[in-house]
């Protein structure tokens, strides 16, 4: 009896096991769930600001360039290693996006995406990154 159950108990783990990890896969790399206080939120840079191809800039090709391309075409050296995709910033549905979505994207992430809370620290520098990926709109 003792054994039946803990046949069942292994057999219940393993299922909820696989079930979790197929779901897990199948959300990789999905449409981005974004919580609505990213969604509204304003950028503190304004387009034209000399921090966006300065500060922007400089970090953009610090932290971002090597999977997504000086271009922002999802084009880096380190993007075929990556499972997921790395977007192409150029497209108008990219840059549909509200400002607040695109910082939940940059600095929040998921996956593969790293946070990078922690590497810019400064909210004005993050939002200059921002702004400098609005200029790769085609």
């Amino acid at each position: 009896m003792k054994n039946s159950i803990k046949l069942i108990v292994i057999i219940c783990t393993a299922i909820v096991f696989v079930t979790a990890n197929m779901a897990m896969a199948q959300k990789a790399g999905g449409p981005w769930t974004i919580p609505a206080t990213y969604k509204n939120m304003k950028s503190t840079v304004k387009a034209g600001d000399a921090s966006i191809n300065t500060i922007g800039k400089e970090n953009f090709n610090k932290h971002c360039k090597s999977c997504h391309g000086a271009k922002g075409l999802g084009d880096g050296p380190k993007a075929a290693n990556l499972k997921t995709s790395t977007g192409n910033f150029s497209l108008a549905a990219f840059q549909a996006r509200t400002d607040g979505e695109l910082y939940y994207m940059s600095f929040i992430g998921r996956d593969e995406m790293p946070n990078f809370e922690k590497k810019i620290l400064d909210v004005a520098d993050r939002w200059a990154v921002i702004g400098y990926i609005r200029t790769m709109k085609k």
